[in-house]
């Protein structure tokens, strides 16, 4: 006897059930049981007359000319951080994301903080972390700022969801506090650009962010204006897609921090005498592994060093979520011998915050499966991931005419479209967002209440990697988030390492995936080792000696075992290996919007419970 969504061996799956003897055909139902809202078509008649582009978002700005901060703002910081009463960004669970191990290798031990006042932040910079809702440092948080306060080049391999956009901006914008006036290109006040009378400069920034898609772009372009806030550091962001001439306006106004695109900062960086590096202090790669997956090894030397930054007065950073060689050799090439490298977690893992279900269903039964999954949750934010451009098309209008309010997102689609869809899906307005791999990557949208993966990544759409990435958007911060896959025979390939990953957070392992459980192993008390793929070894590079200890019996969270060392013995001089503890708190990372009614309207928030958003198929 086969249910409706054709589960194996005649079983039915209901959604959020494990594979199971009843032989009862699945219940199909007639509409949902909560209100998800009216569905919204998109305006086509709307012009890009006026339009605000991602990169145009209010920046702090102030033409004083004494001291090293400039005075509140109350409206910008009301814009920028929301309502003191909603400025917090962190769940309430924390118990299983306190127990990531973190290792770090190096010449130099870091003695990582346990609270932000341990940092030594500026007094303004400190009032904006505390303004952006951030409590307790995450594990990356914790030893990468005091890092890179100590000056040192930096690998961090951290998986998402990790807080890695705070664990770089706080550190170096509070090392340029007060070095604005000294170290900063010189640029017209404001309002002499207001008023026409001022002529645009040179953008001359002293910190470049390079990450791989728009979205995850104009993400840390917002986090960076609230950490820019009263810092006379000014921030832009250029990206493709977006109109060319307007991002160069923005610059041309003046530019401390920017923020790029590879493909958009290659073009502008062939127009000298709009842009140059020369005053570059820091430079920070983002999701370096997934853009050197796209070969993009000769643009990123060109960028690393075929600017005019200034031999030996950079810092160069690499934050990524694996190690794969092409971000090995980046590394050699370009950072300093006696960088630092932290690694927080097992490569490839996810946290049993996120609730997993992995449910058979036939092919040509996933439409009417999904359908009924959504009928049957409560309202809430909802990401459902597609392999393909066409299928997210497809899936987005049969959700419309189901009347679910929806949008989707893919590389295709024009920029206007993409931050429109963004935008909607950020306030509520459209809280089923229907996308490509473009949003498994680096975006934080808070309060993301389900991942529905309506087709699990293949090998050629990165694989359990990718899986992990994807759920990861939901259960973030301390939060608790739910993950419905729908398994074919198609994901036959995919079943193996699928199953170790529901054991290694305890999640039950359907029937149909029973088989490929390991022999001999406990499925309540399983592990799973490092890829070592990660540390896989080019020609001519005999490895390198990092260290992945986490804590042991009786090991003490929170504890940090330094084992002290010299060389690897690797031919790369990486540096002496150190075991890390483990991070005894929460995260405390995200970002604010505003509720008005029940999905909430525009601006910024925290108190209502579908959260915020910002957000990334590699596209450039």
């Amino acid at each position: 006897m086969s249910d409706g969504w054709g589960s194996p061996e005649g079983k039915p799956m209901a959604p959020k059930q494990a594979a199971g003897p009843s032989t009862t055909v699945a219940q199909h139902p007639e509409k949902p049981v909560a209100d998800w809202g009216q569905p919204v078509a998109f305006d086509y008649t709307e012009t890009d007359v006026d339009r605000k582009w991602g990169s145009s978002g209010a920046i702090y700005e102030w033409d004083g000319d004494e001291g090293e901060i400039g005075p509140v703002n109350p409206e910008l910081e009301l814009e920028l951080f929301g309502r003191p009463e909603e400025r917090h960004c962190a769940g309430v669970d924390f118990s299983k994301i306190a127990e990531i191990s973190v290792s770090q290798e190096g010449e130099k031990r870091i003695i990582p903080i346990s609270n932000f006042k341990e940092a030594g932040l500026h007094p303004i910079m400190m009032k904006n972390v505390e303004m952006a809702g951030y409590r307790t440092p995450t594990p990356i948080q914790k030893y990468c700022i005091p890092a890179i306060k100590m000056g040192h080049d930096l690998i961090a391999i951290a998986q998402t969801g990790s807080g890695k956009t705070a664990a770089y901006l706080v550190p170096i914008l509070n090392q340029l506090m007060g070095k604005a006036k000294k170290l900063a290109a010189p640029r017209p006040p404001p309002e002499q650009f207001d008023n026409g009378t001022a002529q645009y400069v040179r953008a001359e920034p002293l910190v470049l962010v390079v990450c791989p898609a728009r979205e995850l772009a104009i993400q840390i372009f917002d986090e960076a204006r609230r950490f820019c806030y009263r810092t006379m550091l000014r921030p832009c962001v250029v990206y493709g897609g977006g109109p060319i001439q307007e991002q160069l306006q923005q610059i041309g106004r003046g530019c401390d921090v920017l923020v790029a695109t590879p493909g958009r900062l290659i073009d502008i960086m062939e127009r000298p005498h709009l842009f140059t590096l020369r005053r570059l202090r820091y430079m920070v790669i983002d999701e370096a592994d997934e853009m050197l997956d796209m070969d993009w090894q000769e643009e990123f030397g060109r960028i690393l060093s075929g600017g005019e930054q200034e031999e030996g007065n950079v810092k160069y950073m690499l934050f990524s979520a694996t190690f794969p060689g092409a971000v090995r050799k980046l590394a050699k090439d370009h950072l300093a011998m006696n960088h630092i490298r932290i690694r927080v977690g097992r490569i490839g893992s996810s946290h049993a915050n996120i609730s997993q279900d992995i449910i058979f269903v036939k092919q040509e039964l996933k439409r009417e499966a999904l359908l009924d999954l959504l009928r049957s949750l409560k309202a809430g934010r909802a990401i459902i991931f597609v392999n393909s451009k066409r299928t997210a098309d497809e899936i987005d209008d049969f959700l419309f005419h189901k009347k679910f309010p929806c949008t989707s997102i893919h590389s295709d689609r024009t920029q206007r479209e993409r931050e429109d869809a963004m935008r909607a899906f950020r306030i509520g307005k459209t809280p089923i967002l229907v996308a490509t791999g473009v949003m498994a990557r680096g975006i934080d949208v808070r309060n993301v209440r389900y991942v529905i993966n309506f087709d699990l990544p293949s090998a050629d759409h990165g694989g359990i990697q990718e899986y992990v990435h994807r759920i990861g958007r939901t259960g973030r911060i301390g939060y608790t988030g739910s993950a419905t896959s729908f398994y074919t025979e198609r994901d036959e390939s995919l079943a193996e390492d699928l199953t170790k990953i529901l054991m290694e957070t305890n999640q039950p392992v359907p029937d149909f995936l029973q088989q490929y459980i390991p022999e001999g192993v406990d499925p309540n008390n399983f592990q799973m080792e490092d890829d070592k793929s990660d540390f896989g070894e080019e020609e001519g590079d005999t490895g390198d000696a990092w260290q992945t200890d986490g804590p042991k019996d009786g090991q003490n969270v929170g504890s940090d075992s330094w084992a002290a060392g010299g060389n690897t013995g690797a031919d790369d001089a990486w540096g002496a290996p150190a075991a890390g503890g483990v991070a005894a708190d929460g995260w405390g990372s995200g970002t604010k919007v505003d509720a008005a009614g029940t999905w909430g309207s525009g601006g910024n928030s925290g108190g209502d419970s579908w959260g915020n958003a910002n957000n990334a198929e590699i596209d450039w």
